[in-house]
């Protein structure tokens, strides 16, 4: 039916999935992404699905060519996840990966706030059953913050939504602007999922501890929702542009002093994700063509990458860039793989995020942004350094730990390969992928300029690369843990709590002895009064008793005629 919402095919589809077995099972979980593709794809601009629940008319289906795109990647990011994950028969991980991948992609085609939230809040609830069915205490207690943080974002969405209604009296979800309480808590509900700087520690903290499988599914959907949220309600809204440009440049830091291999990839998934939050604050349509391309080509090559990360994962046990290297030999194909991965979010030419990224630094350039263009200048090199040679080179090559493992399931591969094939393909030929963008496109990344600034940035950052092992500088794989802004809240505001219940201590016994001691008096006096030897807990006889409510009335009586 046209006017269903395409998310809720595998919402809806995902239910049955216990029930099955076996192939059956396989092939039934792989049909539902590709028929949520597909009817994606049928969909024709316009509003579908129109409710009125209490007077308040909800839009259910939205598309429009924005929509669409973020459609489109996340039902080819729901089937590569499906796909990697057939070797493990896990119904938790199957059932709460199809629910989220659903939810994602029916809050991309709500057209009105409330849609969005109960869609925001399914993601968030399904999600976290990808972290919790590794089925470990850091797990749990990593999965309890990440839910915490999700549940309220969507909390200050609702909030947002509510105030925002009761100023204009509208739902839709369209431009929405700074300036009113109610836009402001959505910029902040749409910050915190897009992992804004010092909102952004849940990716960190959470996606490196979810299962091998869980973590590709991870990558693709929440913050991209967020990013899609943020294009579609403030676009232009300048402070986007240097919280992105701080976004791409602070994680460089942390993942080159990374020794666990998927949180590196969690923090350069915040390192691109600045690039997106910068296009969206610049708000040309150049900008907005290359967050929604840059979006869809990077949930792509991150989900390689965090794939080939899990395949390591899974046939050695570790992820640990210490306690790996030399894995190419036994591994080949999963390391082939990565480094199509590598040169993809290093922005190589002919890989996909060439063809993305040059269409956001063109759009900054051209609106005079000199300065944070620099900075995403320095953020690409940063991006070489930290996923494009750090990620393969420790896993792969560095040196040899001694490790032979099997070559990776071939489901894995299979999801890797067609992955690979993606970056590759939208690298070498990008008309396809500009076609699907929300405004026309007349861009050429092939230019001269264009490859040969690009190759010079990441020549000078591999010399600098290579420069710092030769001397001995660059930071070693350690086995570490490296303090980051959840410190504040993790660590330093419990202990602030006991410390300041410590001092409070003297004052809080003090009161409550005082306390005791007044309730003590009441339980004393009112024994006194209706104890077995109180006045009131005497018997008495019926006359007395006749007497004494004839007493009252009478007094009563006078009270209310006088």
């Amino acid at each position: 039916m046209p006017s269903l919402s395409p998310g809720l095919i595998l919402i809806l589809g995902a239910l049955p999935v216990p029930l099955l077995r076996g192939q059956a099972r396989n092939l039934y979980m792989l049909a539902l992404p590709i028929l949520g593709l597909t009817s994606v794809l049928l969909l024709e601009p316009g509003s579908y699905w129109q409710l009125s629940v209490l007077g308040i008319e909800l839009e259910i289906v939205r598309v429009d060519r924005l929509s669409r795109i973020f459609g489109i990647v996340f039902c080819i990011a729901a089937g590569l996840g499906v796909l990697y994950s057939l070797h493990d028969q896990d119904p938790v991980q199957q059932v709460a990966g199809l629910i989220y991948a659903g939810a994602a992609i029916g809050a991309v085609f709500a057209g009105d706030l409330v849609t969005l939230f109960v869609f925001w809040e399914l993601t968030a609830i399904a999600s976290v059953f990808l972290i919790w069915a590794r089925r470990s205490e850091r797990a749990y207690r990593a999965g309890m913050r990440y839910l915490i943080i999700q549940v309220g974002s969507g909390v200050l969405l609702l909030a947002g939504a509510i105030h925002h209604f009761d100023a204009t009296g509208s739902l839709a979800f369209g431009e929405l602007g700074l300036g009113s309480l109610g836009t402001n808590l959505i910029f902040l509900a749409f910050g915190i999922k897009c992992a804004f700087p010092l909102l952004h520690n849940w990716l960190e903290d959470a996606y490196p501890e979810a299962t091998v499988s869980g973590t590709v599914m991870l990558s693709a959907f929440t913050t991209k929702l967020a990013v899609y949220a943020l294009a579609r309600g403030f676009p232009g809204t300048e402070i986007l542009i240097y919280i992105g440009v701080a976004m791409t440049a602070f994680p460089i830091f942390y993942a080159v002093i990374e020794n666990d291999l998927r949180r590196v990839l969690a923090y350069s998934l915040n390192n691109q994700l600045g690039f997106m939050v910068a296009g969206i604050g610049v708000g040309s349509q150049l900008s907005l063509n290359g967050t929604a391309a840059h979006a869809f080509c990077h949930i792509i090559y991150k989900a390689l990458l965090f794939m080939s990360m899990g395949a390591v994962l899974h046939r050695t046990g570790t992820i640990k860039g210490s306690e790996l290297g030399g894995l190419y030999k036994s591994m080949p194909w999963t390391a082939g793989f990565c480094i199509v991965g590598a040169a993809s979010i290093s922005a190589f030419p002919l890989f996909s995020g060439f063809v993305s990224k040059s269409l956001i630094l063109s759009a900054v350039a051209e609106e005079g942004y000199f300065v944070p263009w620099l900075v995403l200048l320095f953020a690409s090199a940063g991006v070489f350094h930290h996923s494009g040679i750090k990620i393969p080179f420790f896993a792969f090559f560095a040196h040899d730990s001694g490790i032979r493992a099997k070559e990776a399931p071939g489901n894995m591969l299979a999801a890797m390969a067609i992955a690979a094939f993606l970056c590759i393909g939208i690298g070498v030929y990008p008309a396809p992928l500009y076609a699907l963008l929300p405004f026309e496109v007349d861009y050429r990344p092939y230019t001269a300029e264009h490859v040969v600034t690009q190759l010079q940035l990441l020549l000078f950052s591999a010399l600098a690369f290579t420069w710092l092992m030769r001397r001995g500088l660059y930071p070693p794989e350690l086995r570490s843990v490296n303090l980051d802004s959840d410190w504040v809240y993790r660590r330093a505001l419990p202990r602030l709590i006991r410390h300041a219940a410590a001092i409070f201590k003297p004052l809080e016994t003090g009161l409550r002895q005082a306390g005791l001691r007044a309730v003590y008096a009441v339980i004393l006096r009112t024994e006194r009064h209706h104890g077995p030897t109180g006045l009131l807990g005497r018997t008495w006889t019926t006359g007395d008793t006749a007497m004494w409510v004839a007493i009252l009335l009478g007094v009563y009586l006078i009270l209310f005629f006088v």
